[in-house]
């Protein structure tokens, strides 16, 4: 039986864990290669060799440190002089960086967040574009979040970085378009993974209650929102970002 993404070549940066994993998971179930990636180059072996007898898919553990634009560049490089090509990209890795009062914030503190959630999701924007672009088409989906129109407090850096994914988006989309790529976004809401540990639980549990579908969301449901939106069901969808949230209201 023929899966929905047999004979594609998908990318999921940060796809060691949480978010990222159940993405490489989902796409290698449809039928994808999959290449994930993290920043230690065993453990991306190691949850790939894990994924791939999960999901019965072929799935390819790689290091990248996505706060290194000149080695997210040449990787991207690499992928399209080497590899079969690029039919999917998910931009998932990201962090939340250290948080704080805002007064207190420091530049470097800041510096960082931007560097691996924006400089390091443009850089691989732009290189799966390049690869894409030769081939007249395309799927890439990014994560911003919530706390792109909600905000959080304590996390004003990691906010501002997920609302330019969100605007990033939108401008990629219209100008990638005519390329045969599709631009869009995933905008969790709380989701149950080692992101959101830090948090204490009462305020997690106020949060599942105020969410209208009455519990915080998973790895899962937001890996089948990136299914969707990397597959052909999506094929006039571009420049849309996709609130997996529950409901929650900012």
């Amino acid at each position: 039986m023929l899966r929905e993404l047999d004979g594609r070549t998908a990318l999921v940066t940060g796809g060691t864990r949480g978010i990222g994993r159940a993405v490489a998971r989902r796409l290698a179930g449809a039928g994808a290669a999959v290449v994930l990636t993290g920043r230690d180059a065993q453990e991306a072996e190691a949850v790939a060799a894990e994924v791939a007898a999960e999901s019965g898919g072929t799935v390819t553990g790689l290091a990248l440190d996505q706060g290194d634009q000149a080695q997210v560049a040449a990787f991207m490089a690499a992928l399209g002089e080497n590899g079969p090509g690029l039919d999917i990209v998910v931009a998932n890795a990201g962090t939340m960086g250290l948080g704080g009062v805002l007064q207190e914030i420091t530049a470097a503190d800041a510096r960082g967040v931007v560097e691996v959630n924006l400089l390091g999701t443009f850089a691989v924007v732009q290189g799966a574009a390049r690869i894409m672009a030769a081939r007249g088409a395309g799927s890439i989906v990014l994560l911003t979040s919530l706390a792109a129109s909600a905000g959080v407090p304590f996390m004003a850096a990691y906010a501002a970085t997920k609302g330019a994914i969100a605007a990033l988006t939108l401008s990629a989309a219209q100008e990638l378009g005519a390329q045969g790529i599709r631009v869009n976004a995933i905008a969790p809401g709380v989701i149950e993974t080692d992101m959101i540990a830090p948090f204490p639980r009462e305020s997690l549990d106020e949060v599942a209650q105020r969410t209208p579908l009455g519990r915080l969301g998973t790895a899962e449901d937001v890996a089948a929102a990136a299914l969707f939106l990397a597959g052909d069901e999506a094929s006039f969808i571009t420049g849309h970002v996709l609130a997996v949230d529950g409901g929650l209201q900012p």
